[in-house]
């Protein structure tokens, strides 16, 4: 199943064009990434506990419809692959009236908090990432 996440467009996220600055997509996608990981138990104490932390070294994004100020937004994160050391998820953010305004494919690693080298994926993890993959392949049907 997707994760969802909705919020509100601020004034603070407009640019000189009066309509959400591009940046802005990225760090609406950043906080529904940090709220599903965190769903899956991987909260900042818990990535602290086990001196890992997951990092971002790719992101394709589609820019599709322009958002304005106070807009409701929801954005929805699935998983795409799950690797060894990375997994990759995708972020569609979708407006009010449920049209797709942006999406993204990002890709993370897995790093030693303090070697800052790529390490295995914790197994619960990745056992959790797995568990989504499964769920949204699964034909509506079956969900």
């Amino acid at each position: 199943m997707a994760h969802r996440f909705a919020f509100t467009v601020q004034s603070t996220d407009l640019d000189v064009i009066g309509h959400v600055n591009n940046a802005k997509y990225l760090e609406y996608m950043e906080w529904a990434r940090f709220d599903w990981i965190w769903q899956l138990g991987f909260t900042l104490d818990e990535l602290k506990r086990r001196a890992v932390l997951p990092v971002v070294v790719n992101i394709n994004i589609h820019y599709r419809k322009e958002l304005r100020m106070r807009e409701e937004v929801y954005a929805l994160t699935t998983v795409l692959r799950v690797g060894e050391k990375s997994f990759a998820i995708r972020h569609e953010l979708y407006n009010k009236d449920d049209v797709l305004v942006a999406d993204a494919d990002v890709t993370m690693v897995m790093i030693d908090a303090n070697t800052r080298r790529s390490v295995a994926l914790p197994e619960e993890l990745r056992a959790a990432l797995e568990k989504e993959l499964a769920s949204s392949s699964l034909p509506d049907a079956m969900k």
